[in-house]
C-alpha cells in the first residue's frame, strides 16, 4: 500500500474540494437569488461536522486532518486581510458628509439599540455557554458588538442586485451601513485590547497605539499614497501599484497585529485610506485584481471557521438559545433601524425593508466571531450560536424584500458609459439630504416600487 500523502498535498485536495464545492453552490444561491457569501457560509457548515460530520467514519477529520489546519489557516488569513482591504476601499466615509444629520441618527440607534439587547443577551447566556477564563464585563462587550454588526460589502451586494441603488432605501441602509462599520470595528478594537492585556494599564497602552497608528495612516500614509498612486497610475505600471497595494495591506496588518489589536484591522484602515480619485483609473484594475485572489482564498476562511460549528452539539438547550440569539438579533436591528426611519418619513412598508436590509451580517460578523472564537472570547457553542443567526439573517433580506415589493433587479444602474435607462421608467424616490425621502416627491411610501 502507498504511503499517505504528504500534509502538503493534502492541503493542496483541500483547496481543489472548497473552490469546486463553494463554485457549485453560489451557482445555487444565484438561482435562489441569494448572495454569494450565504453559498460560502454554507459550505464551510457543509464540510464540516455540522453535515459532513454525521455520516459514518469521522470524514471532516480525514478531509481536513489537524496537520493541515495550520496550512489552511494561514492561507485563509491572507484571503481574509484582503477581504478586508477591500471592504475598507468599498467604504467611502467622506461621502457620508451630505446625508445629513439624521444618517448619522438612525446609524447611532442601530447600533446602541442591538449592541444594548445584546449585552442583556449575553448576560444570560454567560453562566451556561461562556468560556470559564472570561470575565463578565468582556464578554457581554464583545457580545454586544457582535449582536450590532452590519455587513457593509453584502449589503451593498444585495441592494444593487435589488436594483435599490437609486432609492431612498438603498441610499439610508448604504449609508447608516458605513457609519455602523467604523463604529463597530473600532469598538471592536477596543474590546479586544482589553481582552489581550493583562490590566487597565496595559489596555490604555494599546489603546493609545491604535489611536497613534490610526494618525499616522491619516496624516502620513494617505498623502504618501496618493503621490505613489498617481506617479504610478500616470506611467500605467499596475504590476508596480499592485506590489505597493499588497505590500502595504500585509505591512498596515502586521502593524495592528504588533500593537496588540488583530491584523485584520489594519487591512481594513489600509483600504479606507487609499485615494478614492484614483479608483476609476488604474486602482480601480489593481483592487478588481485584488477581489480575484482574494476570492480564491477567502473560501478557506469558511472551511477552518466551519470545522467549528457543530449544530449537532447544540441539543435542546442550544435551540433555545439560538432562538433567543436570533430573535434579538432581529429586533434590535428593527427597533434600532426600522422605527427611526419610519419617524423620520418613511412608511412602514419601506421601513420594514430598511430594517430587514440592517439586519444583513454576512461575512463581517463571521469575520468578527472568528477573532472572538480565536482569542477565548467565545466558546464553541456561542460561536456556533452566532454563525446561525448571522447566516438566516442574511438570507432573510432578499425573500423580506420581495415580499414587500421592493425587489427591482430591472432597476440596476448601469455600468458607466452605457446606454440610460429609459426615460419612461419612473425614476426612483427623490432622496433628501438625511438620506429619506420627502413625502412631496415621488410616488408614496406605500405606493408601487418601480
Amino acid at each position: 500500500m502507498a504511503d499517505a500523502p504528504p500534509m502538503e498535498a493534502i492541503v493542496l485536495a483541500d483547496i481543489a474540494t472548497v473552490l469546486l464545492a463553494g463554485t457549485a453552490m453560489v451557482k445555487l444561491a444565484k438561482r435562489l437569488r441569494q448572495p454569494p457569501v450565504v453559498a460560502e457560509i454554507a459550505v464551510g457548515l457543509m464540510l464540516g461536522p455540522s453535515l459532513l460530520g454525521l455520516l459514518p467514519g469521522n470524514i471532516p477529520h480525514h478531509l481536513f486532518p489537524g496537520g493541515a489546519m495550520p496550512m489552511l489557516s494561514v492561507i485563509a488569513q491572507v484571503g481574509l486581510v484582503l477581504f478586508m482591504f477591500l471592504a475598507g476601499l468599498e467604504l467611502d466615509v467622506a461621502a457620508l458628509r451630505g446625508h445629513g444629520k439624521s444618517v448619522t441618527t438612525i446609524a447611532a440607534l442601530s447600533m446602541a439599540v442591538p449592541f444594548a439587547l445584546g449585552v442583556l443577551t449575553a448576560a444570560l447566556l454567560y453562566g451556561r455557554y461562556a468560556p470559564h477564563a472570561v470575565s463578565l464585563a468582556v464578554f457581554v462587550l464583545y457580545m454586544g458588538t457582535a449582536f450590532s454588526i452590519t455587513a457593509f460589502p453584502v449589503l451593498a451586494r444585495i441592494i444593487r442586485d435589488g436594483g435599490l441603488s437609486r432609492t431612498r432605501i438603498g441610499t439610508l441602509a448604504m449609508a447608516c451601513a458605513a457609519v455602523c462599520d467604523v463604529l463597530a470595528w473600532c469598538l471592536l478594537a477596543v474590546v479586544v485590547a482589553v481582552a489581550r492585556s493583562d490590566g487597565i494599564a496595559r489596555s490604555a497602552s494599546v489603546i493609545a497605539w491604535a489611536a497613534a497608528y490610526g494618525v499616522v495612516m491619516v496624516l502620513i500614509v494617505q498623502p504618501l499614497l496618493r503621490r505613489v498612486v498617481a506617479s504610478l497610475t500616470g506611467h500605467g505600471n499596475h504590476g508596480t501599484l499592485m506590489v505597493v497595494v499588497v505590500s502595504g495591506t500585509f505591512l498596515s496588518s502586521c502593524a495592528s497585529a504588533w500593537i496588540g489589536i488583530h491584523a485584520i484591522f489594519g487591512a481594513f484602515v489600509f483600504g479606507m485610506v487609499m485615494p478614492r480619485e484614483a479608483l476609476s483609473g488604474l486602482l480601480g484594475q489593481v483592487a478588481a485584481s485584488v477581489e480575484r485572489v482574494s476570492g480564491l482564498f477567502l473560501p478557506v476562511f469558511f472551511i477552518v471557521t466551519g470545522l467549528s460549528v457543530d449544530i449537532g452539539a447544540l441539543g435542546w438547550a442550544g435551540l433555545v438559545a439560538l432562538l433567543l440569539v436570533v430573535v434579538t438579533a432581529v429586533a434590535g436591528k428593527f427597533a434600532g433601524a426600522a422605527l427611526p426611519a419610519r419617524l423620520l418619513g418613511m412608511g412602514w412598508r419601506e421601513a420594514g425593508a430598511f430594517g430587514a436590509l440592517m439586519n444583513t451580517r454576512g461575512l463581517t460578523e463571521i469575520v468578527i466571531l472568528d477573532i472572538g472564537r480565536e482569542l477565548g472570547l467565545i466558546s464553541d457553542r456561542v460561536f456556533t450560536l452566532m454563525v446561525l443567526m448571522a447566516l438566516l439573517t442574511t438570507i432573510a433580506a432578499g425573500p423580506v424584500l420581495r415580499a414587500l415589493r421592493l425587489w427591482n433587479p430591472d432597476s440596476v444602474p448601469p455600468v458607466a458609459g452605457s446606454v440610460p435607462p429609459s426615460s419612461s421608467r419612473r425614476s426612483p424616490q427623490h432622496v433628501n439630504e438625511a438620506g429619506v425621502a420627502s413625502r412631496s416627491t415621488g410616488p408614496t411610501a406605500d405606493g408601487p416600487h418601480s
